[in-house]
């Protein structure tokens, strides 16, 4: 047998609720796998908690072997196999990601000195609570014996939304967009480029875009996508964002064919600084990541990457005390 334990914080909340099942509908695992369940949250939150356990028992998955419900960061975390840091303080209505900062930097700090001490040295940690990167740096810095390349920021539920924007205005199916990439911050300063799109394996139809919809409609949809469904909502995104970390789960453990976008620690590609996590291009296989090089980019393009990059070394400034 094959046991995982998948730790989730925040797994009270509306995100990990509809991730929890999906995870546990058997398409990412081996089929001999079996899975431990490790759900943390405040104490105020255990008796949801229950409730969710409740249900997830009454699922019968095939996969699952226990789910444990707990309020003490010590017990969540041990022997973790896949962490996914979804808790943090949610972005409200008229509130910036800038605001998020200080306010859940202590709260990931103590959780990476807890997963340093209590994870397992290979364990894959997937940042989701916001601000994403600047977090993932967070935990890079304080979770000291777990290595770089085994820790990653939520970028996918951006490449998404890019992807169906695209879909829509091209009258084509998802499936058969490829090379969609969404570069830097999760933040309004992303920059998602289709400069190396392709639809059926061509790129026609993106060469026959009206360049002022790229720059005019598209891009700044993209950019804000989360503030317009908080508009709508009054809330930030749970659905497709749960959906976008079971996407960045299964790329991490399966590998892609496409090429993917998801918050690393740069290598000072594309001149960026090597010390944020900042997404690029990449080619994920099983066992690697690796950054796409030599892409060559325009003026323009040059331009967003360098904004998004300006205001990740901005959010390392403020919380630099905690590095």
């Amino acid at each position: 047998m094959n046991k995982k334990i998948i730790t989730i914080t925040g797994a009270a909340g509306n995100i990990a609720y509809s991730l929890i099942f999906r995870i546990l509908s058997g398409n990412i695992f081996e089929q001999d796998t079996k899975i431990q369940l490790n759900l943390l949250d405040i104490t105020s939150a255990l008796p949801i908690l229950f409730g969710v356990k409740l249900e997830i028992e009454d699922c019968a998955f095939t996969l699952l072997e226990d789910v444990v419900i707990t309020d003490d960061p010590n017990v969540a975390f041990a022997d973790s196999d896949f962490i996914l840091l979804v808790g943090a303080k949610p972005r409200s209505k008229g509130m910036q990601r800038a605001d998020l900062l200080l306010d859940n930097a202590s709260i990931f700090q103590k959780q990476a000195e807890i997963i340093n001490d209590k994870a397992k040295k290979s364990t894959k940690i997937i940042v989701v609570g916001n601000p994403a990167n600047t977090n993932a740096l967070i935990i890079q810095k304080n979770a000291k014996d777990i290595q770089s390349k085994n820790i990653s920021s939520l970028m996918r539920l951006d490449q998404n939304r890019a992807k169906s924007i695209l879909s829509v205005k091209t009258n084509c199916k998802v499936e058969n967009i490829q090379k969609l990439i969404v570069w830097g911050n999760h933040s309004a300063t992303q920059f998602p480029d289709i400069s190396n799109c392709t639809i059926n394996k061509s790129n026609d139809l993106i060469l026959n875009l009206d360049s002022h919809w790229i720059t005019d409609e598209f891009i700044p949809r993209v950019q804000n996508r989360g503030a317009e469904i908080i508009e709508h909502r009054g809330k930030s995104s749970a659905a497709s964002a749960a959906s976008a970390i079971y996407d960045h789960l299964n790329t991490i453990i399966n590998g892609s064919a496409d090429w993917e976008s998801m918050g690393i620690m740069s290598e000072n590609k594309y001149d960026v600084d090597d010390e944020i996590f900042f997404s690029y291009p990449l080619s994920i296989s099983k066992d690697k990541i690796n950054i796409i090089d030599n892409l060559e980019l325009s003026v323009a393009s040059v331009d967003y990457i360098k904004k998004s990059e300006k205001e990740l070394l901005s959010e390392r400034d403020i919380i630099k005390d905690l590095l």
